[in-house]
């Protein structure tokens, strides 16, 4: 006797109940030659469907052996059983589960874009079986836009369209009338006239009366295994319809090309944006939380960048880049008004150095300054002409003193904007030019300076720039410096430049009489605040990325809930795990990435309009920061997508397709 195609041994299926077990098989026997056309009958509860779906390797039995083609079932491992299932059954559901973001001929495509097919092949495949079963004219006709009988069609070619060998009908006319119904019981006819092992599960004994055998059960046992005497010979098919075949036979078998591969991951992207499309609202409302975080994130950064550069260039016109040199010990010595060791040697000598950008001594006095009627007390400040590089100062209108008005002890004088409202408020024309009295030095005023940010020991008070020769010889008769300015340059590390500048000193001076302010300390704590301020918003955008990040785990936790039926459907035609897995993560990725993109174009816009705003200081987008956030959002969907993707994979196909 030949091997038969089925055998089943003592199979035994049983579910669990409450605290106790549901047998719903037991200790079942059978076995089905290969081109038998088979009915399997009984009462609702008997266990028709289960052993249907044993039999397509949609479920395991409990105990027991099934062995298909002489091969242990219960050796597959789950690719093996996708396999099987695509490569040699044809699922008829009452139900058709067709797809209904699919059209008729995309449906009937499915099983073999798992098997491999190249795209036209599978889709010449497919309109040849649509055509041979009279559905020529409903290619791109979606389910919903079909009668019953079309459906049923569609679903008996995506049954055929990997050459399935055995084709399983579970209740194949139970949802149509009976003109629809004769129609598919006679192309079940045709099927198994080519040669087709046909298994039908029904409880209508007049469809059992097609079959050659029929098949009782009840209470999960078979009760009776008879022949049919009156069932139609095999090619005994009806005229009316013509015989079933259409395009090549089974695939090939053999290990899956890159080809392949390669189409299974344009269905699973092309299918993960159909989902989105067909839940617009709900996409969009998973995106949300990915659109705010990575906006939040690009905004923080452009802010914090933004105002970190405006900070610093605010610090920078302070001169904060400088040295201050004071002779004493510290702040607070009474002994440093004593000490005259701080020279202009000092500074020619400090001015050689190659740390150095510039140097100014400086001298100061207070005194009463008088134009006309109006006069004040202001601070005289001996400076010398690189003062005002040094400290960043710039001009409000007329010009510097130089080299020559220092080597002259010229009275040319350099004011201040307070000094110019407290002499020169009522003066209707420019201040340049006009002569004013210190003390009792008449000096000519040649330029006004820029309001500036106060600095380190700044006042209100008005101030006048003089050269220091010329304090030092008319206010102060002393050649003692009370400091000296040491500008560092860009390129050189302060640090450094202090330590440097302290050796020289001391060396020149045989002892420590003098202390060194570094004024970058003022500047290296604000950008310090600064900073950690911008990773405090940061953190907080962060934190809203990944509640975004969250609310994609649990809307791919609910998609996934109400797209089981999809899913075991899949399944039953032979995806793979890595199929789907590859196809919810594709879903969570796109959500992300679509996000991710949205909010990026969200962040430029905001920079547009707070810059349109009038703000001091604009927005500075990092590139760095854009792409960081664009692969945060790809990290965020894969890492958040991957747990409902992975659920959706280990789906029992046969639970899954139950829950429609």
């Amino acid at each position: 006797m030949a091997e038969p195609l089925i055998q089943l041994s003592r199979v035994r299926r049983e579910f669990p109940s409450g605290e106790g077990k549901l047998v719903v098989l037991s200790d079942l026997d059978l076995r089905i030659d290969r081109g038998e056309m088979v009915a399997i009958v009984g009462a609702s509860g008997s266990g028709k469907s289960t052993l249907m779906n044993l039999l397509g390797c949609l479920d395991r039995p409990t105990s027991g052996s099934y062995r298909f083609g002489g091969r242990e079932i219960a050796d597959f491992g789950p690719d093996e059983l996708a396999a099987l299932r695509r490569e040699h059954f044809g699922f008829i559901f009452q139900r058709y589960h067709l797809l209904s973001e699919l059209t008729a001929l995309a449906n009937v495509e499915m099983p073999a874009i798992y098997a491999g097919r190249p795209a036209a092949q599978r889709r010449e495949r497919a309109q040849a079986l649509l055509q041979r079963l009279g559905m020529a004219e409903r290619t791109t006709h979606r389910p919903g836009q079909l009668s019953g009988g079309q459906q049923q069609r569609v679903s008996i070619a995506r049954a055929l369209m990997n050459g399935a060998d055995v084709i399983l009908a579970d209740e194949p006319t139970g949802a149509l009338d009976k003109h629809s119904g004769g129609e598919v019981l006679r192309i079940l006819d045709e099927l198994h006239a080519e040669g087709r092992t046909v298994i039908i599960v029904t409880h209508d004994a007049s469809i059992a009366a097609r079959a050659q055998r029929v098949v009782e059960l009840s209470d999960g046992r078979i009760v009776a295994d008879r022949r049919n005497q009156t069932t139609a010979t095999a090619g005994q098919a009806s005229s009316a319809t013509a015989p079933v075949s259409g395009g090549s036979g089974p695939p090939d078998h053999g290990r899956a090309t890159l080809r392949a591969f390669a189409a299974r991951l344009r269905e699973a992207f092309g299918m993960a944006l159909l989902g989105m499309l067909s839940h617009r609202l709900r996409t969009f409302l998973t995106m949300l939380g990915i659109i705010i975080g990575i906006a939040s994130v690009v905004c923080v950064v452009a802010l914090g960048q933004g105002s970190q550069r405006k900070v610093l260039a605010n610090i920078s016109s302070l001169g904060t880049n400088t040295l201050e040199i004071f002779p004493g010990k510290d702040f607070g010595d009474v002994r440093s008004g004593k000490i005259t060791t701080l020279v202009l040697g000092d500074a020619n000598e400090i001015a050689k150095q190659p740390y150095v950008a510039a140097v100014t001594p400086t001298v100061s006095t207070n005194s009463t300054v008088r134009f006309g009627a109006k006069e004040a007390s202001a601070m005289i400040n001996g400076v010398g002409e690189q003062y005002f590089e040094a400290k960043g100062t710039k001009l409000a209108q007329g010009r510097f003193f130089d080299a020559e008005s220092r080597d002259d002890i010229a009275q040319d004088a350099v004011i201040d904007e307070n000094t110019r409202k407290a002499l020169f408020a009522d003066l209707p024309g420019s201040p340049i030019g006009q002569v004013i009295l210190a003390g009792q030095v008449p000096c000519r005023v040649i330029g006004v300076t820029r309001v500036q940010q106060g600095g380190f020991g700044s006042s209100q008070n008005p101030s006048i720039y003089l050269p220091y020769t010329t304090v030092q010889t008319r206010f102060l008769g002393d050649q003692s410096l009370r400091s000296i300015t040491v500008r560092v340059r860009d390129d050189a590390s302060i640090a450094l430049a202090e330590q440097s500048t302290m050796r020289f000193l001391v060396q020149r001076h045989r002892s420590k009489d003098f202390f060194i302010v570094n004024t970058a300390d003022i500047r290296e704590t604000i950008t310090s605040t600064t900073q950690t301020l911008a990773i405090l918003i940061g953190a907080i955008a962060v934190i809203s990325l990944i509640v975004g990040g969250i609310g994609v785990m649990n809307i791919m936790l609910v998609s996934v809930s109400e797209r089981i039926s999809e899913i075991g459907l899949r399944m039953a035609v032979g995806a793979r795990r890595s199929d789907v897995l590859q196809q919810f993560l594709i879903e969570a990725v796109l959500v992300c990435l679509i996000g991710g993109l949205v909010g990026i174009g969200a962040a430029l816009s905001f920079g547009v309009v707070f810059n349109a705003l009038g703000s001091n200081f604009t927005l500075v987008y990092s590139t760095a920061s854009i792409v960081a956030a664009f692969l945060c959002a790809s990290l965020v969907g894969v890492v958040f997508g991957y747990l409902p993707a992975r659920n959706a994979s280990r789906l029992d196909p046969v639970i899954a397709l139950s829950r429609d």
